[in-house]
């Protein structure tokens, strides 16, 4: 798919519950500049929340008006766009339920309806009934769709809701433990500075610390 995680700048992982809300912040910038400066939704509310919902993704089943069977679905789109390779992928990270999380707590009216009519489509198209394949094809289909939408849309409509599933899969994922320790390298600072080291083709970026 288009703006693929491999180009993503490196997003820190929290270590301290104090560092949690410093890394955190820095990941949010960092996914949100990965997609082209688009304003996540939440405001000022958008840290907190994040935290919040990485605290719960693991053990709710449902959240809201979002039933298990929903956050299956949103885990499997995660999945398809940050599938499982040498490292977990999105599902692993319990993203489904923290996109789920999100919309709840951070979205207003408007934007929950672009969401869930978003996600109706996807099963009206029998994406859970698709073969992997199959999946990954309709979603670089919307990933077109909703570039194309973005960038011509009129000030105050309201966005995509496959951009917005995108956003929120990718700021899942990379805030979450499994995506800053695993699909990239961490090291706590402070620690030695080294202004230029060698970089071997194929080696994971490190995550920043902010």
């Amino acid at each position: 798919m288009s703006e693929t995680p491999q180009s993503s700048p490196p997003v820190p992982l929290s270590v301290s519950e104090r560092g949690n809300t410093i890394d955190r912040r820095e990941a949010i910038r960092r996914v949100t500049a990965l997609l082209g400066g688009v304003a996540l939704a939440g405001g000022g509310t958008l840290f907190s929340a994040v935290e919040r919902a990485h605290a719960r993704a693991a053990t709710v089943r449902q959240v809201g008006t979002f039933t298990a069977q929903d956050i299956a679905l949103l885990d499997e789109v995660a999945d398809t766009i940050l599938p499982e390779t040498k490292t977990p992928g999105a599902k692993a990270a319990h993203t489904g339920a923290f996109m789920a999380l999100m919309v709840t707590d951070t979205y207003d009216e408007r934007q929950q309806g672009v969401f869930r009519d978003g996600m109706q489509k996807l099963n009206d198209a029998a994406f859970m009934a698709a073969t992997p394949a199959q999946r990954l094809a309709k979603l670089e289909q919307l990933d077109r769709e909703q570039k194309t939408y973005t960038d011509t849309r009129a000030q105050g409509a309201p966005p995509h809701y496959f951009r917005q599933m995108k956003e929120l899969a990718l700021l899942g994922y990379f805030t979450s433990e499994i995506g800053c320790t695993q699909a990239m390298r961490y090291r706590e600072t402070p620690g030695r500075f080294d202004p230029c080291v060698p970089y071997t083709p194929g080696e994971t970026q490190w995550a920043g610390h902010a």
